[in-house]
Parts: structure tokens; sequence; C-alpha cells
């Protein structure tokens, strides 16, 4: 076995402390990556915490991994050592059902395994995220990362990049369409590079009046605060595309009402209560409400190259992993402009 070393908590209310586990060896189809930067999503934060009530400890946290591989298997042909590699929100699947086939590895039918907080393919085996020193994966779930000075900024890709990614190629965002953009976070700033990227006029919607400098930074055209309701009587039916980044419980109803003649709003937040939908929100102009995860791992790449050709990368802040209790405290508080990013040289 492989000694690796991280972070983990213990429980649901217990701090983070240094935990020393073991990663499997390399098999014929693995790679060693040696981790430099992970991102802290906020579905860590609730993992993390078992606010959603399915937690699994210990747990070292962490799918927002970027690093360099140090070891590959006799039979690896992805890779090669040295390369930058990056590990997403899964490590494996079935690899046969029909969802795997078609590169929805995210959605296995059988298992997905997630890259922490939960099992391997095995269903027994505990996984341990990126909040460590290095990871094995087989290769056929590593992606290619170019190798860009900004490696930090690149770690969020991986979850906040292709969550935001992949509604806005599904539902084909592009030159001539408004888009919405709720809520300017770890989400919705990489939402707002992206949509503006594919040459979308954008809006963000914001209760904060402070970030609209940084929209417009981003990328943004138009900066709507929503505390104020007079500010979106004159917008209904006016957008093509909503992107719903929100985790906090808020109106969906509002939103619904600004989208046009077969517009389409897509919710990749998690607030902690459902929803309540007025059909007649859904059923003026056609509207289309979906959900959205993240991607497969072909898509993954395909945001990942996307974003290495458009120079995307995350606004981050970058910390030692000994101030991960601050910054959750002020991730919860929304002051992070936009994702904390962990430095895993600090680990050592």
């Amino acid at each position: 076995m492989i000694q690796a070393k991280g972070y983990a908590v213990q429980s649901a209310e217990s701090k983070f402390e240094p935990f020393n586990f073991e990663r499997r060896e390399l098999g014929a189809n693995d790679v060693l990556i040696e981790i430099q930067f992970c991102g802290i999503c906020h579905s860590d934060i609730h993992q993390a915490r078992n606010e959603w009530h399915n937690s699994i400890y210990p747990m070292v946290p962490g799918h927002e991994i970027v690093g360099r591989i140090t070891q590959v298997g006799a039979e690896v042909s992805k890779f090669k050592e040295s390369d930058i590699a990056g590990v997403g929100c899964f490590v494996d699947s079935c690899r046969v059902c029909e969802n795997c086939k078609n590169d929805f590895e995210q959605f296995c039918q059988k298992h997905c395994a997630q890259t922490y907080n939960s099992t391997e393919m095995d269903e027994k085996t505990p996984t341990f995220g990126g909040y460590s020193n290095q990871i094995v994966v087989d290769e056929k779930y590593a992606l290619k990362v170019s190798d860009t000075e900004n490696l930090a900024g690149v770690a969020p890709l991986l979850c906040a990049g292709i969550t935001t990614y992949s509604p806005l190629k599904k539902f084909n965002v592009g030159k001539g369409q408004k888009v919405g953009v709720v809520g300017l976070g770890g989400l919705g700033h990489m939402g707002v590079k992206l949509a503006a990227s594919m040459g979308a006029e954008v809006t963000v919607f914001s209760t904060s009046p402070s970030k609209e400098q940084d929209a417009r930074n981003l990328g943004a055209h138009n900066f709507v605060v929503t505390k104020e309701p007079e500010n979106m009587k004159p917008l209904a039916g006016q957008y093509d595309f909503i992107l719903d980044t929100v985790s906090a419980n808020h109106d969906l109803n509002m939103y619904l009402n600004l989208l046009k003649l077969n517009g389409a709003m897509v919710i990749v937040g998690v607030p902690e209560k459902p929803a309540g939908i007025h059909a007649f929100a859904l059923i003026g102009n056609n509207r289309t409400l979906a959900g959205s995860g993240i991607g497969g791992i072909a898509e993954t790449q395909e945001m990942l190259d996307y974003c290495a050709a458009n120079n995307i990368t995350s606004d981050v802040e970058v910390i030692p992993i000994q101030q991960l209790e601050e910054a959750y405290e002020r991730t919860v508080k929304a002051d992070v402009r936009y994702r904390f990013v962990i430095d895993m040289q600090s680990l050592a």
C-alpha cells in the first residue's frame, strides 16, 4: 500500500486534523498523482458537517484536484511521468452500463465511486479526497491539464467549471442570446466567464450590490439587484437561458418569469428546502426548468481544453491547509472571491 497523509474530520462536529491513511498500490492502468492544489467546494462543507445526512467518517474531502504524475502503471498510455493531471468528482464507475457507455459515468447505473465520502467499486473500501498529498486513480478517470503557471486557478474547473459548462453546452448558449446567471459565487463566477466567452449577453442577478464591478470584470454586461422587485418587472420574457447557481432558499418563479418563448432555466445550486413552482411559471411561454450535475470524463476534458484555449481559470484565494476551518467559515459567509484553493505543499 502507498502511505498518504492529509487532513480529515472524524465527525460532523469535529475540526480538521492531520490524518494518515493508505492508497492502493498502482495497478496496471493506474497513475499516482502528487497533489499540488485542491479547491474547496461548498459541497465539501455540506458533507464534512453531514448536512446532507450521508457522511462517512473519517472523511478527507476534496474533488477539485490538480497535480503532477509521479508514477504510472505498466499499461498506462494516456499519461507519462511528470504530466499534469486533474481529478474531479468521481474516480470510477462500472464502465458497462448504458450511461457509462454514453459518457455519462457520473450517472452510472451500478455505482459511481465519488472521489471522497464514497466507496470504491467494491462498495466497501472508503474513498478519500484531495485534501491530501497524493492520490491513485485509473488513467481513464484522470484528466489532462495543460501545464500552465496558474494551476491553482485550474483546480476549481474540475467541479465549478464543469458544473456550469455542461448546461451551457447542452442548451446551446451562444451569440445573440440573453443569458442570466443567478448568484455570483464559486459557481456563478464561472458561469459568467463561460457564457460571456461563448458570445452571450450576460446579466448577473445578485442580492449583493457590492458585486456589480466584479460581475462586469468577469464579463457580465448587465447587473440586477434582486432585493429590489421593481428591477425585475421590465425584464419579464427577455431571456433565452438562466443558470441558477444559488444554494440558499429563493423564489424560482421570479426567474422563470424572465424567460422568453421556449426559454430554459437550469438549476445547479442545491438549496436546503424544496422549491415551490407555480405551474403557470412553466406553462407561460413553454418554459423549461431543468437540473444539471457535473459532466462525464469526455465532457470534463472538453471543458478543460476549452478553458485552456480561451484562457479561462477560476478566481481563487490560495491558502495553506492549516487554514481550512477559517476558509470553511468564510465560504459559508460568501467571503471569498470566488474559490478557496489549498496549496498542498503546505501539508509537508
